[in-house]
């Protein structure tokens, strides 16, 4: 019991993400609209802010999924919500961020 009770809560440990090379190109597509309006300290504080609900977020994304993609390309708007998923996505959509936000 105190075996279970010491893992219960716990998180896996992080691994290193790399995404797909569709993720990479939804992912800039968002950064660059992102830059472009000038949203990205906004965005950096609700992603950090909000780290650890990545997957619920992805979930929430594929429920809007039929509303969102008469709007959007449902395949990169599919691999965006696939690219949430992953744990260290966060981190990843940070990094780029702020790599669009210097270039």
């Amino acid at each position: 019991m105190r075996a279970w009770l010491r893992h219960a809560f716990g998180s896996d440990a992080a691994e290193p993400f790399e995404p797909t090379e569709e993720q990479r190109r939804a992912v800039d597509k968002l950064c660059g609209w992102l830059v472009q309006r000038q949203m990205t300290m906004p965005v950096l504080v609700a992603l950090e802010s909000c780290r650890g609900l990545n997957f619920v977020g992805s979930q929430a994304l594929f429920f809007f999924r039929p509303l969102v993609t008469a709007l959007y390309d449902p395949h990169e708007y599919h691999q965006f919500a696939l690219f949430m998923e992953q744990r260290g996505s966060i981190d990843y959509l940070c990094q780029r961020l702020e790599t669009w936000k210097a270039s």
